[in-house]
């Protein structure tokens, strides 16, 4: 029997390969819809919310909707302070309220580790790692946000610097009242208790205070800083520095006006700034001993001084003759302070331009060919062979003369000359123009500003606040050739720009050409001011610097 013939097998269609893929691309694609469907929420949605008092959602809700395609940089979260208690890990604790003023490298208990000899315990002393505080510095009670500009000037809040001694111990020299809950600053001072602006007036007349060659300025023991504050209706900047000391948080109170200001003392290392800093420096019966060491003091202010700056001096012992009873000081001593002064500014080759009223002012000259022929027929002082000038973060004082940069012709200005405000502050200044700064060249300089010009507009976009007087003291961590503060300058507001000390080019020097002022500074350590006295602090290329410190 014959057997049945099958036709051969053919394949089946799900064995191709082709289709197979198809097939399974499809099942994928249906899957995928019917659960995105069904489920409408992302899977984002199931990442666990952060707690509720670090940040606030950002769900679409009647109150918060969705913010637009737009980019906006406005502040939607809350960050609060955590509680005393501190149930929240992760955060800082509250400090002690007696720490509510805490100065970390100017404390008062700190001071008494420390010899006094040249008041060498106001220096700055900061605590080691191991002493360093891990906690939130507190706002005293009642603090409320300061006073806008201008009106800070004149007002600020008394629980927000709640010292009232310094307003009964300066009572008759009207530095400050207390009216209700305001701090009121008349504009006295030790040596003008009837108004700075008399005083200034009488400055003027000797110093060309309106000229525009006059626009950085420094005072030495500031009291609250009426002296800095007056200068601003000539354009002037002043840094206004002062110790910690018996007349409390003098320091602060200029702060809290809305005016430069910084703890810094006299004492033993050099004042935190570069050569040829200063147009003008200022002393009103500021308590500093001029001749003593060897004249250091004076020494280092005609190093912070550019070629033809001034020093301005009034209280001891100027106008000793008509005062001497007042000071309850002897006659006699007072001829011979004065008389020490005299030879000693002569011997910096100073030029005595007047003596009128309660003031005296002197002029240091354009360079020193001169000074440097007088010197040769002198024993003393001499030139410092310090290499660099511009040096000045602990760096101990030495009674020397800083020489100025070398010039051939008597008319020239050592270091070259600068250009009246507000032209300097977007003109290549003379370090760049000289090349005496590694790095910075026009063409450098130039693209800096246009570069900080597009940033500082693009601030002023998120910040819509900026010019309405809510920021009023700013800080720029590293300022480089001071583009920042130049771009913000239209503003009411000042920048202190600080060039960490280690920084590596040193531009300290190029800040104050443009007539702006600043500081060094190491940021491994506290800044030499108090808490609360800063509306805005902007950081750019900080922390790549101190990696691994």
């Amino acid at each position: 029997m014959a057997t049945q013939q099958h036709p051969p097998p053919t394949p089946s269609l799900l064995k191709r390969p082709l289709i197979k893929v198809f097939f399974v691309a499809v099942v994928c694609c249906v899957c995928y819809f019917l659960g995105s469907y069904s489920n409408p929420t992302s899977t984002i949605s199931t990442i666990q919310p952060h707690p509720q008092h670090c940040f606030r959602s950002n769900a679409s809700t009647p109150e918060h909707p969705l913010p637009s395609l737009d980019l906006d940089f406005e502040a939607h979260h809350i960050l609060p302070l955590p509680p005393e208690s501190s149930q929240s890990g992760g955060f800082f604790e509250l400090c002690p309220a007696n720490f509510t003023h805490y100065c970390p490298c100017q404390h008062p208990s700190r001071e008494k580790e420390f010899d006094a000899t040249k008041l060498f315990h106001r220096e700055r002393h900061c605590p080691g790692s191991h002493q360093a505080l891990r906690c939130l510095v507190p706002r005293p009670k009642g603090y409320r946000r300061p006073f806008p500009w201008p009106k800070s000037r004149d007002y600020a809040w008394f629980n927000n610097v709640p010292f009232p001694k310094l307003s009964v111990y300066k009572k008759s020299q009207n530095w400050v009242r207390v009216e209700g809950d305001r701090l009121v600053f008349p504009g006295g001072g030790t040596s003008f208790p009837k108004g700075v602006k008399d005083y200034v007036d009488e400055i003027r007349r000797v110093v060309p205070l309106k000229s525009g060659n006059i626009r950085t300025a420094l005072d030495v023991g500031c009291g609250v800083a009426s002296f800095g504050a007056s200068l601003m209706d000539y354009n002037i900047l002043t840094m206004s520095i002062a110790p910690r000391d018996i007349h409390e948080a003098q320091v602060q109170f200029a702060l809290e006006r809305g005016l430069p200001a910084m703890l810094g003392i006299l004492s033993t290392y050099r004042l935190p700034y570069p050569s040829r800093s200063f147009d003008m420096a200022h002393c009103s019966r500021c308590l500093v001993p001029w001749t003593a060491y060897d004249g250091v003091y004076l020494m280092e202010i005609d190093r912070v001084l550019r070629p033809g700056g001034y020093w301005v001096l009034s209280g001891p012992p100027i106008s000793w003759k008509s005062s001497y009873k007042g000071w309850e000081r002897k006659a006699q001593d007072l001829e011979k302070e004065q008389i020490s002064l005299e030879d000693l500014a002569r011997r910096l080759c100073w030029k005595k331009i007047a003596e009128r009223g309660p003031i005296a002012v002197w002029r240091k000259p354009t360079n020193h060919i001169h000074c440097i022929q007088k010197l040769k027929a002198w024993k003393s002082p001499h030139f410092c062979a310090e290499t660099d000038p511009d040096v000045g973060w602990y760096k101990e004082m030495d009674p020397c003369i800083t020489p100025l940069p070398k010039v051939t012709d008597i008319r020239s200005i050592s270091g070259g000359s600068l250009e009246r405000w507000p032209k300097m502050l977007n003109t290549a200044p003379p370090r760049i123009r000289n090349g005496v700064t590694r790095g910075a060249t026009v063409n450098t300089f130039n693209k800096d500003n246009q570069i900080w010009i597009k940033r500082v507009s693009y601030y002023g976009s998120v910040l819509k606040s900026l010019g309405a007087g809510k920021y009023r003291n700013i800080m720029d961590m590293n300022a480089g050739l001071g583009g920042f503060a130049a771009a913000i300058s239209k503003q009411p507001v000042w920048v202190m720009n600080v060039v960490p000390f280690d920084a590596q080019n040193n531009t300290l020097g190029i800040v104050y050409e443009r007539g702006l002022i600043g500081t060094y500074m190491n940021w491994c350590e506290a800044f030499s001011t108090y808490p609360r006295t800063y509306d805005l602090i902007h950081a750019h290329g900080v922390f790549s610097m101190y990696m691994g410190k």
